[in-house]
């Protein structure tokens, strides 16, 4: 009777250890050959040399991204509707740095992770969330700046919640984290196993080449052809304002003639009143209409009155205006440029890899491309002066405080 009873406490116990063990157990995928952990083909010099790299890489990234949030607190007048979106983007670029990183350095260099399977499901959704909410801030930079040179007055006057930053800068984060996470956390369980071996860490859609060409065309095609279309609109803009001023330059001054209404005074590369108008306030309207009649006299074309000084003033801002579009446009380029640089490869190899099985591409190219994609965010900082004065301004505020101050006493 002892013995019997001691037979069912150990079934119990069995049944208790094996029943523990089961929620927290995904069983490998039958007949699916996943990448085999890898040791480090590179001597310990070349080791030596990628981790600094690797860490020199995350510094310039988080010092760069830290800058720009930095920059934004500390100066009031970088907090423009428009410049929110290069904050989100500082902020998504910074956790790359910060985050993404540190935390893969041990792995490319040993070729094994160490970090137990729940930091690595962490560290994936962060990273596809992340570099994904940076693609999308881009477009989002590109889309308001596309606003701002082609729509300048309804931009100027936009109302409503769509106006507002805020929401579309966490609207670019669900989108984000809607695109890949929700792969990244369940797929295991509705496959019903994993394709991920022990020291392994990477999605299990990895080698799915129909789930990796649908998510690459929303996460890359998609975006680039965006701004690219974005960018085409802008030039084209500039270029059509820059030879109706030209035109108008070239023309007599007739009182029939658009040039004649429009700033005939300042010759000086002046773009016609119809851009004007969508370049300044509609406030100023009403006071430019009657400059006009004013202004067909040519003995009061010529005399000095507060009249005549108003226009010379509306025309000075309309140059300005198409000066400050010529930048963004050239800045903005780059950007996009090297958004694509550092995108592109990554993005035909990853999906090449997964039509091959991982067979077709060397593994040593793919982690080159992988490493491109956080370059971009250690470049992104660089590229904000380009984009805006107030950026440089600010910079040159926080690291050179008494050249900042000289040159704003000059300046005043």
């Amino acid at each position: 009777m002892q013995d019997s009873s001691q037979t069912q406490l150990t079934w119990l116990h069995n049944m208790h250890n094996s029943t523990a063990e089961t929620p927290h157990t995904i069983r490998q995928c039958n007949g699916i050959s996943s990448p085999q952990p890898e040791t480090s083909e590179f001597s310990t010099g070349v080791l030596v040399l990628l981790a600094l790299l690797m860490v020199l890489l995350a510094l310039v990234t988080i010092l760069g991204n830290v800058l720009v949030i930095l920059a934004f607190i500390m100066d009031r007048n970088l907090r423009h509707r428009s410049n929110y979106f290069f904050l989100n983007l500082a902020i998504s670029d910074f956790a790359v740095g910060a985050f993404c990183i540190p935390l893969y350095i041990p792995y490319a260099l040993t070729g094994t992770w160490h970090l137990g399977r729940g930091l690595c499901k962490l560290w994936l959704v962060m990273d596809y969330l992340l570099c994904t909410a940076s693609v999308f801030n881009i477009v989002l930079i590109s889309y308001d700046r596309f606003l701002s040179v082609t729509k300048a007055v309804s931009y100027r006057v936009q109302r409503g919640i769509m106006s507002n930053p805020i929401v579309k800068m966490v609207a670019i984060w669900v989108f984000a984290f809607l695109l890949y996470c929700p792969a990244i956390l369940l797929w295991e369980y509705v496959a019903g196993c994993s394709t991920v071996q022990e020291g392994q860490c990477h999605a299990e859609f990895f080698d799915n080449w129909y789930f990796l060409l649908c998510a690459s065309t929303l996460e890359f095609f998609v975006p680039l052809i965006s701004v690219t279309y974005f960018n085409v609109h802008i030039f084209n803009n500039i270029q059509r304002r820059q030879r109706r001023g030209s035109i108008q330059d070239s023309e007599p001054p007739r009182s029939s003639s658009s040039s004649w209404r429009s700033c005939f005074m300042l010759k000086q590369g002046a773009p016609s009143s119809l851009e004007a108008e969508d370049s300044v306030s509609s406030s100023i309207r009403p006071k430019k209409e009657s400059l006009v009649a004013e202004s067909l006299s040519p003995s009061r074309a010529n005399s000095v009155t507060p009249e005549n000084d108003l226009s010379i003033s509306f025309c000075a801002r309309t140059r300005s205006k198409l000066h400050q579009d010529k930048k963004i446009a050239k800045s903005l380029a780059i950007i996009v440029c090297v958004f694509a640089i550092c995108w592109a490869p990554y993005t035909l190899l990853m999906i090449i890899r997964g039509a091959c099985q991982g067979t077709c591409v060397h593994n040593s190219l793919y982690d080159v491309t992988f490493w491109l994609l956080w370059l971009n965010s250690s470049l992104n900082p660089f590229l904000y002066p380009l984009c805006h004065d107030k950026f440089r301004m600010a910079f040159m505020k926080i690291l050179c405080p008494k050249k900042f101050a000289t040159l704003r006493s000059g300046s005043s």
